[in-house]
């Protein structure tokens, strides 16, 4: 290596860019006896003499910052928000084009830029003393004629004026402290500035000149080691660039996965080493990424793209679950009745897939001023389309108020003399015939779930070509090929969205037929391929069996949420209500009128009370209820029981049930000792209608509330 120039490795570093990658370097000297050992971030770096080293790509990290005067350094991140200023050099300049070659090329500040004179300068017939300031305003460039700078002299009375000096000048220039300031990445992406010296814009930190030093995170590989080295660009040894006469050194070449996607099929099966696992915060929870570390084998079969969808269980007691799911996952599915909690909902799904048909599951009242309609549970209702209706109230400037509404037909029911044998057709024609429009506004609150006529099993790959995302699935058949399909045993799946994914199939050297598909966009690792022979007899690879589900967690849940997010408008408001007088509560109530039914009076009071929970949306009959309403301030700690009831022939004339109010039941003509029952609202079992009895024990729990 006799005739080649050896640097510190910071300086060399220093002159390199990503572009001119790789380079071989050869370690020739240093400050430790016959190598160099450092610990960094726990991995050991050794250096000795005669080392090859093969730079592969180098990152700006920090800035190095050493204060001459004191002969101290010290680091500051390449993001540091601090400012410099340039300092002049005392050196003079014979001509003003070697001062501005030291300017920095392409920063929009570098001009205007001032210099002083120290010799008398005579330009045509204007001659400038000894000892002006002269500021660069712009560079003139024409062909055939020499470049030129466009100065502003500052004169004895104020008055300035302007001349151009041709830029090979003769003199003796010397820089003036200028007033643009810098921050750390301009300085350390222009050439010119890096050799410069600096100091704080804000000289409370450090008033001293600084020169500023880049250190680079580097990354290699050695000839004789498999593993990828990091380190920094500010370790003291001093190199020498080789790399035009070491093109026959064999280095391990390492891959990310993204990179062994472009390598050719004929590459494919291989054993490839592990040379960087992919750490211990994985995505992944399945039990192939733990048996990633250093140095493991594995078999890349092939490559591709594979379709799979995103799959999560529903919240419930246990914590929810992830899955990515190949499409060639074999087990069979059902669908499941999707659950909607507002009519936005109901909305969005519409214009998924049309043809939507819901069933009531809670009741809501009716609020004509709103718009909002009277629905009861067990209403089925046929989504058809999205309008615009008019509110019968005003808004707060007195105008008629518009909103977007889902224009539906509720399905009535028919009585059962209308479902005889002989009376078939004419029903038919009747439930056609006996349809209400009604009109759901996008803010209103509401719980739906879907009516399904489908009864049908479907494979994974069926399922995304007749059906939009998201929905609802159960599994009904599982698939055979592998022990245990985690998808079996859930109550239900939904299917949340679809990609497709460029994957790897691999295996273990000791289970080649087991493969597994590696999602080369979620897991980061560096392997090289190998020259050791298939595990398999006459290349005839063994048949092998795929694992198609694989749980991820919820962080890989909201980076792909996070990749598909789009900018979807959120649900709509409810209208600006104008609170007129007529449309205020009283304060004072109006006398009972003589004759009025007293069930009537109590009804017509407590239509007005609005508690913060709605008793009547609690259903006995529901899988999950909400808790109980918060009882008033002056009873118990304990809520009011809360019993359903069995309407009486008497009471099916009344009208629907108002889930805001607390409604007093008519005076219950039975007579009959209960207990004191409190509802269980935590229970998740399913319980049947009790006897009709248990309406005066509802009436009871009622009436308290309510006289409080």
């Amino acid at each position: 290596m006799a005739g080649t120039t050896a640097l510190p490795l910071q300086e060399f570093i220093a002159s390199l860019d990503n572009t001119c990658l790789p380079k071989i370097l050869q370690v020739c000297s240093g400050v430790y006896f016959q190598g160099s050992i450092y610990e960094l971030s726990g991995s050991e770096v050794c250096f000795s003499t005669g080392d090859l080293i093969k730079v592969t790509s180098i990152e700006l990290q920090s800035v190095c910052c050493e204060d001459i005067s004191k002969n101290e350094k010290f680091e500051l991140p390449i993001n540091h928000t601090g400012l410099f200023k340039v300092v002049p050099e005392d050196m003079p300049y014979s001509t003003i084009e070697e001062m501005m070659s030291l300017r920095p090329v392409g920063l929009e500040s570098c001009l205007p830029f001032t210099f002083t004179n120290r010799s008398k300068m005579t330009l045509d017939n204007f001659t400038l003393g000894a000892g002006k300031t002269l500021t660069v305003l712009s560079i003139k460039s024409s062909e055939g004629e020499e470049d030129q700078v466009r100065c502003s002299v500052q004169g004895e009375q104020g008055a300035s004026a302007e001349v151009c000096i041709p830029l090979n000048f003769r003199g003796e220039f010397h820089e003036y402290e200028n007033k643009e300031d810098f921050t750390l990445q301009e300085i350390m992406s222009s050439p010119c500035l890096r050799c410069r010296k600096f100091r704080f814009t804000k000289t409370t930190k450090c008033d001293q000149p600084l020169v500023l030093s880049p250190i680079y995170q580097v990354q290699a590989i050695m000839n004789l080691r498999k593993n990828i080295l990091k380190f920094p660009s500010s370790l003291e040894v001093d190199v020498v660039d080789v790399t035009d006469v070491c093109t026959d050194v064999n280095f391990v070449t390492p891959l990310s996965l993204t990179e062994v996607l472009s390598q050719p099929d004929e590459s494919f099966p291989s054993v490839v080493e592990i040379l960087e696992g992919p750490g211990s915060r994985s995505l992944f929870k399945c039990y192939w990424v733990p048996e990633m570390n250093k140095s493991q084998q594995l078999i890349f079969h092939r490559k591709g793209n594979t379709p799979m969808v995103l799959v999560s269980s529903l919240k419930g007691r246990k914590a929810q679950q992830y899955f990515m799911v190949s499409q060639h996952y074999g087990g069979r599915f059902r669908r499941r009745p999707r659950e909607f909690n507002s009519v936005y909902e109901l909305h969005v799904a519409l214009t998924q897939a049309p043809g939507l048909r819901v069933s009531v599951t809670r009741n809501c009242e009716e609020v004509e001023e709103e718009g909002l309609p009277a629905l009861s549970v067990g209403d089925q209702l046929e989504v058809i389309s999205c309008k615009r209706v008019e509110l019968p109230c005003e808004g707060s400037e007195g105008q008629k108020q518009s909103v977007e509404a889902l224009f539906c037909q509720r399905l009535q029911e028919m009585d059962d003399d209308d479902d005889d044998d002989d009376e078939e057709e004419e029903a038919d024609f009747k439930r056609e015939n006996h349809r209400e429009e009604i009109f759901l506004p996008l803010y209103m609150q509401g719980h739906f779930v879907e009516v399904l006529t489908d009864n049908k099993k479907y494979r994974l790959r069926d399922l995304g070509k007749q059906f939009k995302l998201p929905l609802d699935v159960k599994v009904v058949g599982r698939d055979t090929e592998l022990e245990p399909d985690p998808l079996v045993g859930f109550p239900c799946l939904r299917i949340e969205g679809a990609m497709m994914e460029p994957t790897i199939q691999a295996s273990f050297v000791h289970r080649p037929d087991h493969c597994f598909e590696i999602p080369t966009q979620w897991l980061s690792m560096s392997v090289s391929f190998t020259k050791d022979p298939l595990p398999w007899p006459n290349q005839e690879p063994p048949t092998c069996h795929l694992d198609t589900v694989t749980e991820v967690t919820d962080t890989f849940i909201y980076e792909f949420r996070k990749k598909g997010n789009s900018d979807e408008a959120p649900p709509p408001r409810p209208p600006k209500r104008n609170l007129s007088s007529s449309t205020l509560p009283k304060k004072t109530s109006k006398p009972s009128k003589k004759g009025q039914p007293k069930a009537d009076k109590q009804k017509q009071r407590s239509d007005k009370s609005t508690p913060t929970k709605e008793m009547g949306d609690l259903n006995l009959n529901s899988k999950k209820r909400p808790p109980a309403p918060p009882p008033p301030a002056m009873l118990g700690d304990e809520p009011p029981p809360v019993i359903p009831r069995k309407q009486s022939g008497a009471e099916v004339t009344t009208g629907k049930a108002k889930p805001n109010t607390y409604v007093r039941l008519e005076d219950s003509k039975r007579t009959a000792s209960l207990s004191d029952i409190a509802a269980d609202v935590d229970s998740d079992h399913d319980y049947e209608i009790v006897d009709e009895t248990l309406s005066a024990m509802m009436k009871k729990a009622q009436e308290n509330v309510l006289f409080y």
